[in-house]
């Protein structure tokens, strides 16, 4: 299934996957209950992503357009990332009263 996506789809789900699984199973299991905590569990998952998407595209000179330019693998994993973790975290985070201090 994931064979017949294009690149920017594959790696879409990648990421979309790594987040699903991080918000509504891994974090709600650990209860991390402060930011940076919840950080530190972040920069795990995000290297998930990373190492899932370089295992599918390293050394491919694969080339994914973030509509108005063109990036590699790594780029645009992280910024497509960003763009869906954000109002989810945000999310997360006043549902289960994350701490800021």
């Amino acid at each position: 299934m994931l064979s017949s996506l294009s690149p920017e789809g594959q790696a879409l789900v990648t990421v979309v996957t790594c987040l699903a699984v991080a918000y509504f199973m891994l974090y709600p299991a650990l209860r991390p209950r402060h930011v940076s905590r919840m950080g530190l569990y972040d920069l795990g998952v995000t290297g998930v992503m990373l190492l899932v998407n370089g295992w599918l595209f390293w050394g491919t000179g694969t080339r994914f357009s973030l509509w108005l330019f063109e990036t590699n693998w790594a780029v645009f994993t992280i910024v497509i990332a960003l763009l869906i973790e954000t109002p989810l975290s945000l999310w997360y985070m006043r549902r289960n009263n994350v701490r800021w201090d």
